[in-house]
């Protein structure tokens, strides 16, 4: 692993663990056990550090949905559902800190126009990269159907993190996708 993607991946945990207060290059410094100065050298400032984190959580994000859903269209709409439940399930788990690193960028960017620029193509470049699987299970409007359906799975993940109900995420999905594909 470089530097570069150390610093980065303790920044993710530092600003899910903590929030945009919590992220300083000293206490990502701290937190990944590298000598003082280190994320300034591969950072210079802050504004370089928040928008390596955009990047970085999209890439892994991107990565891991890969990994979740494949690169095959799913074999139908059960198939999709379980991928989708399994990356709720992943997002208030394991990438606990990711999720809640990337809803801290999406608060701030209400202060930051050029952070919300790059969220939005994030954003955009997840919704053509998803839709196609629903093209293939027959929707007539597999751009419109993704963005729906990533509103309802952000909705889903941000309920879960924060209030951890242990709801029945599952039902929502298949629901959700029966209404749109028909």
């Amino acid at each position: 692993m470089s530097r570069r993607e150390q610093v980065l991946d303790t920044a993710v945990e530092v600003l899910g663990g903590g929030g945009m207060r919590r992220l300083t290059h000293g206490a990502i410094d701290a937190a990944a056990g590298v000598p003082a100065g280190t994320t300034s050298n591969v950072f210079r400032t802050r504004d370089a550090l928040v928008s390596g984190l955009v990047a970085h959580i999209e890439a892994l994000d991107r990565a891991e949905w890969a990994g979740l859903a494949g690169t095959d269209p799913p074999a139908d709409a059960d198939a999709l559902a379980e991928a989708l439940v399994g990356f709720v399930r992943h997002a208030v788990g394991p990438a606990r800190a990711r999720t809640a690193a990337r809803y801290a960028l999406f608060l701030e960017s209400l202060a930051r126009p050029e952070l919300r620029a790059a969220l939005l193509r994030s954003r955009a470049q997840l919704v053509e990269w998803a839709a196609w699987q629903l093209r293939e299970l027959g929707s007539p409007a597999p751009h419109e159907h993704c963005r729906m359906l990533l509103d309802h799975l952000d909705g889903v993940i941000l309920h879960e993190l924060v209030l951890q109900a242990g709801g029945d995420v599952e039902t929502g999905i298949r629901a959700l996708l029966r209404g749109l594909l028909g």
